[in-house]
């Protein structure tokens, strides 16, 4: 190989290498068309007991690769009015203008900044959700579930996480003393794109 020739691989190299790198993180479709993926809440009713609910329609993606977790984002969109708390005439309160007011504000969502590992297969997941037409810095607290094949011949990813915080954040009034923060507990499972 001609000396020109061993410059022009040496100074591609790098080029090279990080290609590959972009290549290695897979992409992936959180799977809610076949309900392998939740958003669930849970808020505190008068301080007696738990509120549970959830949202029924929602979609989005992420990347991830296992060698470099920390390159990983995610991406959701939450239709507002598919909130869920097995009650009518309460979801409609919900829905109403007291509360979400899907009507000015049919979507929220979550985009992640950076993950941060914990050194004991958990990470901390940092992003922005905006809900109720205000945008802040959350936390989630994530556990990865598993990857690998399935019996269909598609390769999937599951993880779960959780988060808090206060209804007053997002200008969301609170139904009393007890009842001013709210719990999201997160399910994705992700089928990675061909």
């Amino acid at each position: 190989m001609s000396t020109l020739r061993k410059s022009l691989a040496i100074a591609l190299l790098p080029i090279s290498m990080s290609f590959a790198s972009i290549a290695s993180a897979a992409d992936y479709v959180i799977d809610t068309k076949d309900a392998h993926a939740f958003i669930q809440f849970k808020i505190k009713h008068l301080g007696y007991s738990w509120l549970l609910g959830r949202f029924n329609d929602f979609e989005g993606t992420f990347s991830y690769d296992d060698k470099k977790p920390t390159e990983s984002k995610v991406n959701v969109t939450i239709k507002t009015a598919s909130v869920d708390s097995n009650h009518a005439e309460r979801d409609k309160h919900l829905r109403s203008e007291d509360f979400l007011n899907v009507s000015k504000y049919p979507t929220a969502t979550f985009n992640s900044k950076k993950i941060t590992e914990n050194g004991n297969g958990t990470a901390k997941l940092i992003g922005v959700l905006t809900l109720h037409g205000v945008t802040k810095e959350i936390t989630i607290d994530v556990n990865k579930i598993g990857e690998g094949k399935d019996p269909w011949g598609s390769y999937r990813a599951g993880f779960e996480g959780t988060t808090k915080f206060a209804l007053k954040d997002f200008n969301i009034k609170d139904v009393g003393p007890t009842s001013q923060e709210v719990e999201m507990y997160l399910s994705i499972e992700g089928v990675r794109k061909p």
